[in-house]
């Protein structure tokens, strides 16, 4: 049984009922012909049942452990599926629709935040015999707790059918920027070379870098840079393994980055570049290399 019928059926047998953040409704037993019947909704006439706006009400007692006893739940299963109903309801009458409870009435917040009760049809007579009503007439209120559900939780199945387009978009994104990173990194390289060649155009004294950095060798020894020229500093991007080394050196060098790789034991291999700057931009160039980097950048003192 649904508990939406089970709360009108708490109310037929008690009377009233109290939902908390909602307010009471409570069956005026003057208006009823015939209390006898009123536990299964019979000959309770719609203006019998009155409503009380009351947010800070506390839950009827007793209320789980008749939903608990009803539907062969334990108390918590059955205090939860309440909690649900109770917080699907909030849900709805906060963005101004009404809401529909089966065998009493609906309920609608207006703009002063109060709620209006409607009255309903009684769930009468076939309450008696729920098990086939429910098998060959779908609810109302299922229906419209369907209704409810869908506009809060519509989105799950598309979410779920968009993860691979943009996990896919994701490793595209990343794969261009790597690319994209080797070319700035080519490009600084490049007009650094330019800029400091005309500032020591009327210079007497060239510099020259040590021929002996080599790009990969299979065999590495000592090919430690000798001699730096002025102006140019050496930055250093990873001191590593030797497996590490050469994977990270071949990657470099996919995306376009003059690195360059020296041992000195053929134990430990360092990854630099050799770039002409100032003191000023040294900062700038640390700040972008360790982000296009993945990892800190410094310069080797």
């Amino acid at each position: 049984m649904k508990i939406a019928s089970l709360l009108a059926q708490f109310l037929y047998t008690n009377k009233q009922l109290y939902l908390p953040g909602i307010g009471s409704f409570i069956i005026d037993s003057s208006a009823i012909p015939d209390p006898e019947n009123t536990k299964s909704g019979k000959n309770i006439p719609s203006e019998a049942i009155q409503f009380e706006n009351n947010p800070s009400v506390k839950e009827s007692a007793g209320l789980v452990q008749y939903i608990s006893s009803e539907t062969g739940k334990i108390k918590a299963l059955a205090a939860a599926d309440l909690d649900s109903h109770l917080s699907l309801m909030q849900q709805f009458l906060n963005i101004g629709k009404p809401f529909l409870l089966e065998g009493i009435g609906s309920l609608v917040k207006t703009k002063s935040g109060e709620f209006v009760f409607t009255p309903g049809e009684t769930l009468s007579e076939k309450m008696q015999d729920y098990s086939s009503k429910e098998s060959s007439v779908t609810p109302a209120t299922e229906e419209s707790l369907a209704d409810y559900k869908s506009i809060f939780y519509k989105t799950g199945k598309k979410n779920i059918n968009l993860r691979k387009p943009m996990l896919i978009l994701f490793i595209v994104a990343g794969l261009a920027l790597a690319v994209w990173g080797g070319y700035k990194v080519y490009k600084m390289t490049t007009g650094n070379n330019k800029s400091a060649n005309n500032e020591k155009k009327n210079e007497d004294k060239e510099s020259t870098l040590n021929d002996s950095v080599t790009n990969i060798n299979t065999s590495p020894q000592d090919t430690s840079v000798s001699v730096i020229p002025s102006g140019t500093y050496k930055f250093i991007l990873e001191i590593a393994n030797s497996k590490r080394a050469f994977e990270r050196f071949g990657k470099l060098k996919a995306y376009w980055w003059n690195v360059q790789m020296e041992t000195k034991d053929s134990v430990s291999y360092k990854l630099f570049l050799l770039l002409p700057s100032t003191v000023a931009d040294t900062s700038r160039i640390l700040d972008s290399l360790s982000m296009l980097n993945g990892r800190r950048v410094y310069i080797e003192q």
